[in-house]
């Protein structure tokens, strides 16, 4: 019988905050029933194993991400909605670590297709509408930004900036004035194929 109060939303939080504390990587069913001081066997009631409760934390990430970044892009066009939205993100992973990382999980096609993760792609190609370019060059631009901020964000987070001058929020600040001027001339043709 499943204990009175636990619910798999409920321990989804709380496996979210777990992950934020120790690490995305260390969040296991075991660690939260010790953490939450109850038996390992009445979480399984809920969550069907670990790798169950990482993909629900990553599901909730997803979620709060896109709830932050429809908030951030509203009435924002342009280079201002660039930064909105990428400043979302490395907000959300100076914040919320563990969730940042789960954020980052490869998930089943079928996971995939119930996740926010559909937002995410809809809130990056309606900051792109704001340049001029073509559908197809849209889908190469959301994977460059999505390179790049999470590039940059999962270095800054494992300190790789921590040591050195400048301070990472300018060089942050130079990157988004950098994709903005890239995205505003975005060569129209793309380069001929040439042997090697």
């Amino acid at each position: 019988m499943a204990r009175a109060g636990l619910t798999a939303p409920r321990l989804t939080e709380a496996g979210a905050d777990l992950a934020d504390e120790i690490g995305f990587d260390q969040v296991t069913v075991s660690e939260l029933a010790r953490r939450l001081d109850v038996k390992v066997a009445s979480l399984y009631s809920h969550v069907k194993n670990s790798h169950d409760l990482k993909t629900r934390i990553a599901l909730l990430a997803l979620e709060e991400l896109a709830d932050r970044g429809t908030t951030a892009l509203a009435g924002r066009a342009g280079k201002d909605a660039l930064t909105a939205l990428a400043d979302v993100y490395r907000d959300y992973a100076h914040e919320h670590p563990g969730r940042y990382a789960a954020a980052q999980l490869r998930l089943t096609p079928e996971a995939a297709a119930a996740s926010a993760g559909a937002r995410h792609a809809q809130m990056t190609r309606a900051i792109l509408r704001g340049y001029d370019l073509t559908e197809s060059d849209q889908t190469h631009a959301v994977r460059l930004l999505g390179s790049t901020f999470h590039g940059y964000i999962t270095l800054e987070m494992a300190g790789g900036f921590s040591h050195s001058t400048p301070d990472p929020q300018e060089t942050w600040t130079r990157i988004l004035d950098a994709l903005d001027t890239l995205l505003r001339t975005w060569p129209t043709t793309s380069p001929p194929d040439t042997d090697r």
